[in-house]
């Protein structure tokens, strides 16, 4: 398998500009009842945001009538689930895919990631992601201290339909297991996702903060996929449509996974 290195894959995403956008295969579609669930969601959304200008009536509602997950993290733990899972998604990026991560996409990347942080990252783990030279060792982050409820977090997604499981697409992860932060990407903390609607194409990317991660969808014996770029070209980039911008009506925003604390 090639490696992928984060100072050479921009250069890898001539792909994406050819077919106007980098994620142009493979991304999941949305017809029907589905996609009318998606713009009822958006609506609702966009009226969350209006009442925010309500504030300090809707802050005042929102905590009377919201009940606290029991499995959240804390901001201790938060901080610990952020180093790591930046560090796995990093670590794809610049060795490759691991065989263990098998369903390959944005929102496979983000549902494997989040599984592999939530894992006891001991010397067993710890070699089978090789992560066990000096370097890796002196730099790994601290444990998060998880209770058992909380390791199976990614084992049950709340999917579209209101079941949970191991899958999750990536409308329902943004939709059913994540919350609005902001259309503005300073506002994005590592870890968290940002979220295109395309129309019947939705595409998730990964905030690493020193740069954007994203899964293509496609994978050939020459391409793994995976994509890495700087903001600052994303800011840029020549489909509009990608652009993570707050004009940018395909760029929905930024969004956080709901059991991290902020």
């Amino acid at each position: 398998m090639r490696r992928l290195h984060v100072g050479d894959v921009v250069s890898a995403m001539d792909a994406c500009v050819a077919a106007q956008a980098p994620a142009a295969h493979a991304i999941a579609h949305v017809h029907g009842s589905r996609a009318a669930a998606r713009r009822a969601w958006l609506a609702r959304a966009a009226s969350a945001l209006v009442m925010v200008s309500l504030s300090p009536y809707a802050t005042a509602l929102t905590s009377s009538t919201a009940s606290p997950d029991p499995d959240a993290l804390s901001p201790q733990q938060s901080a610990a689930f952020r180093a790591w899972f930046t560090r796995i998604v990093d670590q794809q990026m610049r060795r490759g895919p691991t065989p263990r991560w098998t369903q390959r996409d944005c929102a496979g990347l983000v549902r494997f990631a989040v599984g592999e942080t939530l894992k006891p990252h001991d010397s067993k783990w710890l070699r089978a992601n090789g992560m066990t030279s000096l370097a890796d060792a002196s730099s790994m982050p601290p444990e998060l201290q998880l209770s058992a409820s909380q390791r199976t977090i990614a084992n049950r997604w709340t999917r579209v339909d209101g079941s949970t499981g191991a899958y999750a697409s990536a409308i329902a992860l943004i939709q059913r297991n994540s919350r609005f932060v902001s259309k503005d990407v300073n506002q994005a903390l590592p870890g968290d996702l940002l979220f295109f609607d395309q129309g019947d194409d939705q595409h998730l990317m990964i905030w690493l903060d020193r740069y954007i991660a994203y899964h293509t969808g496609t994978v050939t014996p020459t391409d793994t996929g995976l994509r890495a770029v700087a903001v600052s070209d994303l800011m840029q980039w020549k489909d509009s449509r990608w652009q993570p911008l707050d004009g940018n009506p395909n760029f929905v925003g930024v969004f956080r996974l709901d059991f991290l604390t902020p």
